[in-house]
């Protein structure tokens, strides 16, 4: 499959979990993969197993809650046809307990790195008259979660961006949607904070990285065409009961 030959895609946080997923999945589909994260060794080993499996990719180290690291991102990786939002920073507990400093933490991760780089990325994709963005949200952004008001104020910030974007760049051939995860196994969750959500999961088990990569690259190839403005769940069914 091609759907993405001659693209070229930015992935946020790509070094692990559902980012690294999601690289090594569009590279297969034909795209020049923009890995970006924080961990240089990691960000090497993810572009040795594009590359070992036919791909191209290429690094990128930068801190994206770190607003002059977005903007050299942004200038590194030039021209870009798919951008994927998909860094984030999560700290759970009582709203009382979550620290000025992380709060911050995650307005700065989830929301001001979101900004930043769709802003400074999209305009090059308006003049092209193409172009994907897709922002991984949550579940969390539309349902009460105890123990989860800040991450999940952010991810809601999220999907209003998406849906002021779609309608700002949509005219101009400029898709942007959001993958909204439930419970998914990566190395930023705990199994057992994981798993401690499939009670209230239809599906009755936690997603897998590489379930998430499957839709974020349905929505950045021309299959997906005519989808925008979307908040996609890909949760087992934790937001219809």
């Amino acid at each position: 499959m091609s759907d993405l030959s001659g693209k070229t895609a930015l992935i946020t946080g790509a070094t692990s979990g559902i980012g690294r997923a999601t690289a090594k999945l569009l590279a297969t589909q034909g795209a020049m993969v923009l890995v970006n994260g924080r961990n240089a060794p990691r960000g090497a080993e993810v572009v040795h197993e594009i590359e070992a499996a036919g791909g191209k990719a290429r690094f990128i180290l930068a801190d994206v809650s770190d607003p002059q690291d977005v903007a050299r991102l942004a200038q590194e990786a030039g021209d870009v046809d798919v951008l994927v939002n998909n860094v984030a920073t999560a700290t759970f507990g009582p709203s009382a307990t979550i620290t000025p400093g992380q709060f911050d933490a995650m307005i700065d991760s989830n929301v001001r790195a979101t900004y930043l780089l769709t802003v400074a990325l999209a305009p090059r994709m308006v003049e092209q008259g193409t172009g994907s963005v897709i922002n991984v949200s949550s579940a969390a952004g539309t349902i009460g979660d105890t123990n989860n008001a800040v991450y999940g104020a952010t991810k809601a910030a999220m999907n209003s961006l998406t849906r002021a974007w779609a309608a700002e760049y949509g005219p101009a051939g400029v898709r942007v949607n959001v993958v909204s995860p439930g419970p998914v196994y990566t190395p930023a969750v705990p199994v057992e904070v994981a798993e401690s959500f499939i009670p209230l999961i239809p599906m009755g088990r936690v997603a897998q990285p590489e379930e998430i990569a499957e839709v974020i690259a349905f929505l950045a190839g021309p299959r997906a065409s005519y989808v925008n403005g979307v908040t996609l769940a890909v949760d087992g069914g934790r937001t219809a009961v």
